[in-house]
């Protein structure tokens, strides 16, 4: 598994600490040390199957369970761009059995997009480990003029506001991804949100919108079946399984970079135990070549954290985000 230090992960996420919970949680770490796990646990992932988010959990949960002998089941709450999913994690049973496979939007873009939320980030879940980071990607249609990221500024620039692009729904990491290439690069696009990436995705295939940044992850089989073309990846180098195709820096938009990332939260009281136990699980499942091998071919780059590693992280990308959508006038309305 690749390991990086927090300096260098720190660029690429990052959320607020959840805070001393003030509970007494003695009985119930004993009870989870002597017996967890003993049921199956479900894994709720508040965004539509297919998603990037959705496959990394797949393939890691399937050989967790294999290791641990329990059933895991991936269970999708789509809606309102991860809040309804979230939300039904948070006010979960504190106890391992209900735990969140959550992305970065739902973390770190959200808190700073609406003005009401039905749970705190801060004070509802606690970390468990990143698994995963998901390279991003500008998407076209098969058959579209546009060729690459300076031919997208071009197209825009001649044309403002008549080009559409797709997202998994308002405040999404789609949205986000593509208001800040628009404000860096000074065009205008039309924003039609969906409500998921996978439909999104399936919308650009369809023409319903003309282009759409995506999880290499959520489009790879699209790009891969000729449905959807990768005219530019938003990493800071060329990617290893498309060396064909040029950073977005290289072609228009100078030191542009922007991925996210798949997280294993729980709720706010889970024993500790229980966090440590189930992060040691994602880091052996991590390490397992198979594992890893499904992951890179997803167009996800395996990580792990510790619970403190990932705490740390999320209040950077918390302060951020909160910088970057205030000075890109990124709005969920």
């Amino acid at each position: 598994m690749q390991r990086r230090s927090l300096l260098q992960l720190s660029t690429l996420m990052g959320l607020g600490w959840l805070g001393e919970l003030g509970l007494n949680l003695g009985s119930q770490v004993a009870w989870a040390q002597s017996t967890y796990p003993s049921k199956p646990i479900k894994v709720i992932v508040p965004l539509a199957a297919g998603s990037a988010v959705d496959n990394a959990a797949r393939i890691v949960m399937q050989k967790i369970s294999q290791n641990i002998g329990l059933g895991i089941a991936i269970e999708n709450q789509a809606g309102a761009a991860g809040l309804i999913g979230a939300d039904k994690v948070a006010k979960s049973s504190p106890d391992g059995y209900v735990l969140g496979g959550f992305n970065d939007s739902i973390m770190t873009m959200l808190p700073n997009l609406q003005s009401k939320m039905p749970w705190g980030i801060q004070k509802d879940f606690e970390a468990i480990s990143l698994v995963a980071t998901v390279e991003w990607g500008l998407v076209v249609g098969a058959d579209s003029s546009i060729k690459s990221a300076q031919d997208l500024i071009q197209a825009a620039k001649h044309s403002p506001g008549k080009i559409n692009y797709g997202s998994g729904g308002n405040g999404s990491p789609q949205h986000i991804a593509m208001a800040l290439f628009a404000a860096q690069s000074g065009i205008k696009l039309t924003h039609v949100p969906y409500k998921g990436a996978t439909q999104a995705a399936v919308g650009l295939a369809g023409k319903e919108v003309d282009v759409c940044f995506q999880g290499i992850a959520t489009v790879n089989s699209l790009i891969k079946g000729g449905k959807l073309k990768l005219i530019g990846v938003s990493t800071s180098k060329r990617m290893g399984q498309f060396p064909e195709v040029a950073t977005i820096s290289e072609s228009g938009l100078p030191n542009f970079e922007f991925n996210s990332w798949y997280a294993m939260m729980a709720p706010a009281g889970t024993p500790k135990s229980v966090v440590q136990l189930f992060y040691k699980e994602i880091v052996k499942a991590l390490s397992d070549e198979s594992v890893k091998d499904q992951l890179i071919g997803q167009g996800l780059t395996p990580r792990g954290s510790s619970p403190e590693e990932l705490t740390q992280l999320l209040s950077l990308q918390l302060a951020k985000y909160e910088k970057l959508i205030r000075q890109a006038g990124i709005s969920a309305d």
